[in-house]
């Protein structure tokens, strides 16, 4: 167990230091920015959506390490899915950092994103790893407010 966590904790780093997608998309036609107000993270997601397809995704601003590479493993996942699978995703995500499921019994739907399973020992930081998240949620969604996880 104590490998897997070392594992999962090597992946938030190496994606908190070298996020991928992380740039503006000029070409997005979904923009949403999010924001969690108790810790100051501030991200605005970019969405290439044509044709029920998540074409591209991509962020910029600041965070924490895990709401940074939670992001940088969002932007990376969610390409090539349908909205209906993105949909998925996001509740399945939300339920693993939560620690309403087990993230084991998920793995090869989750792949990368298993490295958030050990949020939900510290019930602060659920807001780092989902605030991405919510601000795709709320793009897919087609609604393009800004959003805070308060």
């Amino acid at each position: 167990m104590e490998d897997l966590r070392d594992l999962y904790q090597e992946v938030i780093l190496d994606h908190n230091k070298h996020p991928r997608n992380y740039h503006k998309m000029d070409d997005a036609n979904y923009v949403v920015e999010g924001r969690n107000p108790l810790c100051g993270d501030h991200f605005t997601i970019y969405l290439l959506i044509e044709k029920n397809i998540v074409k591209d995704v991509a962020f910029q601003g600041s965070g924490c390490a895990i709401s940074k590479a939670s992001a940088s493993i969002m932007s990376t996942i969610l390409k090539g899915k349908t909205k209906g699978e993105a949909e998925e995703l996001f509740q399945l995500f939300q339920k693993v950092v939560k620690g309403e499921i087990d993230a084991k019994a998920h793995l090869d739907e989750l792949g990368k994103l298993a490295a958030f399973a050990g949020v939900a020992e510290f019930p602060i930081r659920v807001k780092c790893a989902t605030l991405a998240w919510h601000a795709f949620h709320s793009a897919l969604r087609g609604d393009q407010e800004k959003i805070a996880t308060e």
